[in-house]
């Protein structure tokens, strides 16, 4: 009976550390007080900062930025004429441009809030065995008629999502791997991932996502 006792005491602590992780690990409700007064309807996407080591991160991003905004009922400031103005008022890198004042960009652009992102990874990473294209984004809403934070999200996407991995042995796994690197490398597998990443991040509707815009049918439902 002592055995029995024994048993049934480990089962239930270890129930019990599994609880007590899925509670530490489940992601903290983002408070939409901000967000819900502003109700934002137009966004200035910022030039984004990159801290990944491929110069093309911020342009491949930014392109596919407007999409998910726009499906998300925003009117999304064309970014090509964005980049232009930055430019001509003396802004040549994103670090400039996203440490200009709120005040100053919302004379500049109109816009009723800034979206900044900050790219952390982009490109094919070869290890040993496999080799993946990945890109991972950081996000944050701000309003700029007042520089209070609406919102901050972060996404990320990955080949090795879709890609399995091939049998042959040990040689025929090492052999994928390259090819993939190169294959990847050579197609820039990672802007169809950062178009992935942006999807996720910046389409409303979801977990601690962004609310729908004014011009979506669900605005205000959220």
């Amino acid at each position: 009976m002592s055995r029995f006792y024994t048993h049934a005491g480990l089962i239930t602590m270890a129930l019990l550390m599994l609880l007590g992780s899925g509670c530490a690990t489940a992601p903290k409700a983002h408070d939409y007080t901000s967000y819900k007064q502003a109700r934002p309807r137009s966004i200035l996407v910022m030039p984004p900062l990159n801290s990944s080591p491929e110069v093309h991160a911020p342009a491949a991003v930014v392109a596919q930025a407007a999409l998910p905004l726009a499906e998300s009922g925003y009117y999304v400031l064309p970014v090509a004429v964005v980049d232009e103005v930055f430019k001509q008022n003396g802004m040549d890198n994103a670090a400039e441009a996203q440490a200009a004042p709120v005040a100053k960009l919302r004379e500049i652009f109109g816009a009723d809030a800034a979206l900044y992102l900050d790219v952390r990874k982009y490109g094919t990473q070869y290890a040993v065995l496999r080799s993946d294209s990945v890109v991972a984004l950081d996000a944050k809403l701000v309003d700029l008629r007042n520089g209070e934070l609406l919102w901050s999200g972060s996404a990320s996407a990955s080949t090795a999502e879709q890609r399995a991995n091939s049998g042959g042995g040990l040689v025929g796994m090492l052999v994928t791997a390259l090819v993939n690197q190169v294959l990847d490398t050579v197609n820039d597998a990672s802007y169809g991932e950062a178009g992935i990443a942006n999807q996720r991040l910046l389409s409303a509707g979801q977990q601690n996502g962004l609310l729908y815009g004014p011009r979506s049918p669900k605005y205000q439902t959220d």
